[in-house]
């Protein structure tokens, strides 16, 4: 089922960090090179930094474009067999708690203090396509709309949201449409899994993000998305402006704004927001059900890093490294065993660029920060600038520095993802791995955030 779906993808590495962690391993190269080949692979991939631009970003693409299925493959998709991938990705043991739902960063290291599984609602099914402008949503989904309903007719409790996003996937959507899946009923194999791996008066944990989007609608389960979550708000990807039209004169693009479906509606965000119709399903598979709500995914951060901090200095461990990482970058286990706080951040843009120094403002100084950026190959509207990075690194009290980051070829920086590990796997000072932290120790935290709702069903 792996050739179906994306590696790239927030869900399906996150998918593989938590999942490692809970064998006792950490995440080399994503989770999907072993640590000796790692080296091998971040050199080359640090060549690949060297080359000229155009070069770089063609590499880049063709490494994604081998990830998609052709759309006659994609017909034979069955979603019980990606849902029994999903579930042998854990060790076959019980789970105080299971999460099921949508994607974070911030949700990997909570599940991971609490010894818990989680099992995603949404995965990537990237699409090949060919002849269609990165600039011209309406022709790709044009191109691709026959293969989105044959693949819906064939699987009827998937939903389809269709994303197009030309400024943060420019590179990949040249060669690929992203189809985001979502269950709109539990799966046999997500269903057995909490039958038979959670505890005895363990919970389980409906994962809730509520962000929406702008979309179109195609059929009933089919929705096209333009744009996502990062630099831009949904106006400017439907509206455009100076800074689309800038950022499309320095791609050498015909268009001075993007060639959309005008949306008629709004759904759940296609990568991160949790489609309703699966709680239904989620109520009545656990005795003990409770649902975590937050509106978006970054929003957890801030608790969880705090919880990360009470729970270090309960155990008697300075509390006073931050790692903070973006989107795919998540790696639990070096974070619990460096003593590191993990503050997750949705991408590198400038919005998550503030919500870090807000957290900063809100609490304590660290003496340590390492930050790690995800590098997705364009200067997009609204990434953070390298300098504005460093602003935050020099608020440590004794040691600020980037992770796997090479500052100069940012954000092209294609061997970070090889690099990070690296990085992190060299810090000096280490801690025991912790015993899981009790699911009523976090509940106590969470309870009473203005930003969250933790609320049992």
């Amino acid at each position: 089922m792996a050739k179906y779906v994306a590696s790239f993808d927030s869900a399906t590495g996150m998918l593989r960090a938590l999942s490692r962690y809970l064998r006792g391993m950490d995440v080399p190269m994503l989770g999907q090179l072993p640590g000796p080949v790692e080296s091998l692979a971040s050199g080359l991939l640090g060549a690949a930094n060297r080359l000229p631009r155009r070069m770089a970003e063609s590499a880049y693409a063709t490494a994604g474009w081998t990830e998609a299925s052709s759309p006659e493959r994609l017909a034979k998709l069955r979603a019980g067999d990606l849902a029994e991938w999903v579930v042998r990705h854990y060790p076959p043991r019980r789970y105080p708690v299971i999460f099921v739902g949508s994607a974070s960063g911030a949700l990997v290291h909570l599940a991971a203090a609490l010894g818990a599984a989680w099992l995603p609602q949404t995965l990537l099914l990237p699409v090949r396509q060919r002849g269609v402008h990165p600039d011209a949503p309406a022709d790709g989904l044009r191109h691709c709309r026959a293969a989105g309903e044959a693949m819906l007719d064939a699987n009827p409790d998937l939903l389809l949201h269709h994303m197009h996003d030309a400024a943060q996937d420019r590179l990949m959507i040249a060669g690929m449409a992203y189809f985001r899946v979502k269950w709109r009923r539990l799966p046999a194999a997500y269903r057995k899994f909490i039958r038979e791996r959670l505890a005895p008066g363990g919970t389980l944990v409906v994962s809730d993000c509520g962000l929406r989007w702008p979309t179109t609608r195609i059929t009933d389960r089919y929705v096209f998305q333009h744009g996502a979550l990062g630099g831009l708000s949904p106006g400017e990807y439907r509206e455009g402006g100076q800074k689309v039209a800038d950022y499309l004169a320095e791609h050498g693009s015909p268009y001075r704004r993007w060639d959309a479906p005008e949306p008629d509606g709004e759904s759940p965000e296609a990568e991160w927001g949790f489609a309703p119709e699966l709680l239904g399903d989620l109520r009545t598979a656990a005795p003990r059900v409770a649902r975590l709500g937050f509106p978006d995914p970054e929003a957890l951060s801030p608790a969880v890093a705090d919880l990360y901090r009470a729970w270090y200095e309960r155990r008697g461990i300075p509390a006073a490294r931050l790692l903070a990482e973006s989107f795919v970058l998540v790696e639990p286990w070096w974070t619990l065993r460096t003593g590191s706080v993990p503050f997750w951040m949705t991408f590198n843009a400038e919005s998550s660029r503030r919500a870090l120094a807000a957290y900063l403002d809100g609490g304590e100084p660290y003496d340590e920060i390492r930050l790690t950026l995800f590098s997705h190959g364009v200067r997009s509207p609204g990434v953070a600038p390298i300098a504005a990075w460093r602003e935050v690194l020099e608020r440590a009290r004794k040691i600020g520095v980037f992770a796997g980051v090479d500052p100069r070829a940012f954000p092209r920086d294609f061997a970070v993802l090889a690099r990070t590990h690296r990085d992190l796997s060299r810090v000096r000072t280490t801690y025991p791995m912790p015993l899981p932290m009790a699911l009523g120790e976090a509940e106590t935290w969470l309870t009473g955030r203005p930003d969250l709702q933790w609320v049992t069903l």
